[in-house]
This record gives structure tokens, C-alpha cells and sequence, in this order.
């Protein structure tokens, strides 16, 4: 006896399951939709088993026509990749590679040396600016970004303790930074009758806070530093030249990859060679001999 077997063109098959299917599953199940409505419309309700890595790249190309192959790389490729791994998971189609594009390394740039530092802060007691001195030495000496450090309220700091919460940081979850005798110290300065809901350096945006740096290193004469170039940028690379081991100085400062760590944020010294030639001759071999 023959059984046949209807399926109900209702149900799409597996192998018809279009992207912005897969991506509809991908967001319930919890991912992460930052970049993703942009490739859904790209892709929309093509089958997510006809596309391909080069179908991927070149909607990142369309996508981002302008934008560095880094952009590329983390707005386009990996939500995309994401999506499609997504869907393999589910038996909806079969497992491609998609390679990242390739990135040109970053500039290099300089963070603020300890004369920058002092410079700056002389300029800003003479422009009476204690918020704007106190912000980035918080920034430089905790390695907070500056939507963090603007964020932080007087309920997130503990003087007594010595420590500061930054709520809701760019890693997804609060993380605890402990700080400096001359951060409390202005902290203390600051405080006055502020309630416990105030903004801890008043500010609201980050460009406010550039804006104010910007304007302090022209009356000091020295080079303009963003925010994040004088807070983890200046934090990463201090924390190695004190001798600070790359693990240690990546959890101060809340880094979760040594790769960008190492290859963006710490800057090498100057003459390194050089540096490394003197030490080897305050090694003693001659008794070896």
C-alpha cells in the first residue's frame, strides 16, 4: 500500500527559508540586532541557502561604498555570518566561510605623555575648569570611555572606597574601576551638594567634553587629544611602561581582546631598541664565560 505525504505549501521547506527569516530567528533566539536591519533589507526574503560568501561582500560593498573594510568587517560581515551560522544551526542550509575582508592597520597615535598631561591640567586651574581636568584624569587613570565617564552619577561613586561603577558600558555589563588619591581628591572638590542622581562632571554628550579639550590644548599650545585618545589610549600604554603585566593592565582597564589591546591601544616607546639594548647590558654573562 502506497502512503503519500503532503506538505502544506504553507510551511516553507528548509531549503526556502529566506534570510530575513533566519534573521527573525536569530533575533528571538537572543543575537544581536545592531547592524541587522540593513542586510535584511538587502537580502530580504532571498533563500538563505542561495547565498554565498561572495553574495555577503558584495552587499557589505553596497552597503558601506565609503566605509573602510573594518566597517565593513563588523557592520555587514559578521551580523551577516552571525544570521547565516544561525540558520546552518537550524538545518536550513550549509555552512559556508565567510573570511574577513582586509583591514589596513590603524594609525598610530599618541596618547598623552605625563608633559601633555601637566599642560593641560595647569591650563584648565587657569581657565577654571575643574570638571574638564577632573573628567579626563578620570578617563586617562581608569580607562573609562567618555559615554561612560559622562554617565557616571554620584550613586555610582564610593569616595570613601576609592572606586567608581560604570553603568551599562559598551561590554554589555557595569563594570567597577578603582581610582587614583588625586581623582578622589578632585571628586571630593567637586561633590559640593550634589544629589545622588547628579551627573558626577555635568555633562551630557561627548562632543561638550571634546569641545572643552579642544579649547584648553589651543590656549595651552599643545596638540589637541580626543577623549579617547587621552583616556584608554594614555591608559593602556602607562599601564605597560609602569611595568604592568598585559593581562592585569586588559582587566583594569576592561579590555576583552589582546589583539585590539596590544595592536591598538599600547603605544611602544620611542627608541625601543635602544631601550632594550640597555637593559641586556645590565646583564652580567662575563662570569659565564
Amino acid at each position: 500500500m502506497t502512503h503519500q505525504v503532503f506538505i502544506s505549501s504553507a510551511v516553507p521547506l528548509a531549503s526556502e527559508k529566506t534570510f530575513a527569516e533566519a534573521a527573525a530567528s536569530y533575533l528571538k533566539h537572543g543575537g544581536d540586532g545592531k547592524h541587522i536591519q540593513p542586510i535584511i533589507d538587502h537580502f530580504g526574503n532571498r533563500p538563505l541557502a542561495s547565498i554565498f560568501p561572495f553574495d555577503v561582500k558584495e552587499m557589505a560593498a553596497a552597503l558601506y561604498p565609503t566605509q573602510s573594510n573594518a566597517t565593513r568587517n563588523r557592520q555587514a560581515l559578521t551580523p551577516a555570518r552571525a544570521v547565516i551560522n544561525h540558520g546552518y544551526e537550524r538545518g536550513w542550509c550549509s555552512l559556508i566561510r565567510i573570511r574577513k575582508l582586509k583591514e589596513e592597520p590603524p594609525r598610530r597615535k599618541t596618547p598623552a605623555s605625563p608633559v601633555w598631561m601637566h599642560a593641560f591640567i595647569r591650563q584648565c586651574a587657569k581657565d577654571d575648569l575643574p570638571h574638564v581636568a577632573a573628567i579626563v584624569l578620570f578617563m586617562s587613570q581608569t580607562a573609562a570611555r567618555i559615554s561612560e565617564a559622562i554617565n557616571v552619577r554620584w550613586k555610582d561613586v564610593d569616595l570613601a572606597g576609592r572606586r567608581a561603577l560604570l553603568v551599562k558600558t559598551k561590554t554589555g555589563a557595569n563594570s567597577l574601576r578603582h581610582l587614583t588619591d588625586e581623582v578622589v581628591r578632585r571628586l571630593h572638590e567637586l561633590r559640593g551638594d550634589a544629589a545622588a542622581e547628579d551627573r558626577v562632571f555635568r555633562y551630557t554628550n561627548r562632543h561638550s567634553v571634546n569641545e572643552r579639550i579642544h579649547a584648553v590644548c589651543r590656549r595651552a599650545e599643545i596638540s589637541y587629544k580626543s577623549s579617547h585618545l587621552c583616556g584608554r589610549h594614555t591608559f593602556a600604554t602607562n599601564a605597560i611602561d609602569m611595568g604592568m603585566d598585559i593581562k592585569t593592565a586588559m582587566d583594569a582597564g576592561d579590555w576583552k581582546s589582546p589583539e585590539v589591546f596590544l595592536g591598538t591601544y599600547v603605544h611602544p616607546r620611542q627608541n625601543a631598541g635602544r631601550m632594550v639594548a640597555d637593559r641586556f647590558n645590565g646583564m652580567q654573562f662575563q662570569d659565564a664565560i
